[in-house]
C-alpha cells in the first residue's frame, strides 16, 4: 500500500513503500526494469504468494531476513558480522559516490535531519576526484 495515496501497491509493481522506524520518514522507491524482473521470476517460480519467503514458505520476517543474511555473511567468510543495515549504509555511499546530491538522498534514505545524511558525502574520498575536469 502506497503511504501517500493510498494505492495498492507491491515489490512485483515496479515500487515498494518503505516504512521506517525511528522517526526516520516513510518513501516509496521504484524499481528500475532489471532489478523487477528476477523478482517476478522468483515469485512465478515459487509455490508461494510471497516473494521473500521463509524455510516454511511463509512470508520472511525481518529477524528471519537478519539471520539468513548473517549466514551468508560467514558463508562469505567476511570478517566481521553482517547486519541488514550495512546494506542501508552501502546504499548511502553507493548513491553519494554516484553523484547524487545530499537532499535527494536524504529523501531517499527517509533522514528527517540532513546532518544524518552528510556523513555518506564526507566519508567518500574519491567524490571530488575530477572534480575541475
Amino acid at each position: 500500500m502506497d503511504h501517500q495515496t493510498g494505492e495498492d501497491r507491491s515489490i512485483l509493481g515496479g515500487s515498494e513503500c518503505v516504512r521506517r522506524l525511528k522517526g526516520s520518514k516513510d518513501s516509496t522507491h521504484y524499481l528500475e526494469a532489471d532489478e523487477s524482473r528476477p523478482l517476478k521470476v522468483l515469485h512465478k517460480v515459487s509455490e508461494s504468494r510471497y516473494v521473500f519467503t521463509s524455510e516454511r514458505g511463509g512470508p520472511m520476517s525481518a529477524a528471519g531476513f537478519r539471520k539468513q543474511l548473517a549466514r551468508w555473511g560467514v558463508k562469505a567468510k567476511l570478517p566481521f558480522p553482517v547486519n541488514p543495515h550495512m546494506l542501508r549504509h552501502a546504499c548511502g555511499y553507493a548513491l553519494a559516490n554516484r553523484g547524487m546530491d545530499t537532499r535527494s538522498l536524504q529523501a531517499y534514505l527517509g533522514h528527517a535531519s540532513i546532518t544524518h545524511t552528510v556523513r555518506y558525502t564526507e566519508m567518500s574520498p574519491t567524490r571530488l576526484k575530477g572534480f575541475w575536469h
